[in-house]
């Protein structure tokens, strides 16, 4: 896939919607799949924009502009290209930790789950653990999706895993968020956790899933 990720992020920064839609909108309309989409374009141009907050070579409120332009975008391309895929009876919810407030690669990893045909349900950002467990034995999803991004909360997400694998009907937990990928977190986790370091391993897990069914 040929993009101008510089460009897109420039788009972004300066909140310009429509000439961000635009690009995405092409790569799609030329085949693009959505993994392509937001592996190849929209994660790299959010990671370029973290790493220029953290050098302080735009400001938080540049940061939180693209934030937001970048979930806008992400709503309007679920629309735009899922429209057409059918789904299953299969279920899964994300959520982020309680505290974690990074949620834009749970939305990913949400709507590349609607991809392979299931029904999701999207909790964004901080979510207690009583709220996540309630809404778990109601609609009893079979995969429950947890992003965690701040080591401090390493704890926590053990308490969230062992309470969620609890319930009756057993839901299958997947982690992922940005330290996943950098550090090894299998001794927090149960042996069924899946671990997931990037969209392309939620890919392969989904694709080995959907071979079995």
């Amino acid at each position: 896939m040929n993009i101008d990720t510089a460009a897109f992020t420039r788009l972004l920064l300066d909140g310009n919607q429509n000439g961000a839609w635009d690009i995405l909108k092409k790569s799609h309309d030329d085949g693009a799949h959505p993994l392509a989409v937001m592996q190849e374009l929209l994660t790299p141009s959010m990671a370029k924009i973290g790493l220029l907050w953290e050098e302080d070579e735009i400001s938080v409120a540049d940061e939180h502009l693209a934030t937001t332009t970048c979930d806008f975008i992400l709503s309007r391309y679920k629309e735009y290209s899922l429209k057409q895929i059918p789904k299953t009876e299969k279920k899964a919810m994300f959520l982020c930790l309680e505290d974690e407030l990074h949620h834009l690669g749970l939305k990913m990893v949400s709507i590349l789950f609607e991809w392979h045909g299931y029904q999701t349900r999207l909790f964004g950002a901080s979510l207690p653990l009583e709220y996540a467990l309630e809404y778990a034995e109601e609609w009893k999803p079979d995969v429950v999706g947890l992003s965690f991004s701040l080591r401090k909360n390493s704890e926590r997400l053990s308490h969230y895993i062992d309470e969620i694998e609890k319930l009756d009907h057993s839901p299958q937990v997947i982690v992922g968020g940005r330290l996943v990928a950098s550090y090894d977190f299998k001794n927090i986790c149960s042996s069924n956790t899946q671990l997931f370091s990037s969209l392309s391993a939620a890919n392969d897990w989904l694709l080995k899933e959907n071979s079995y069914a």
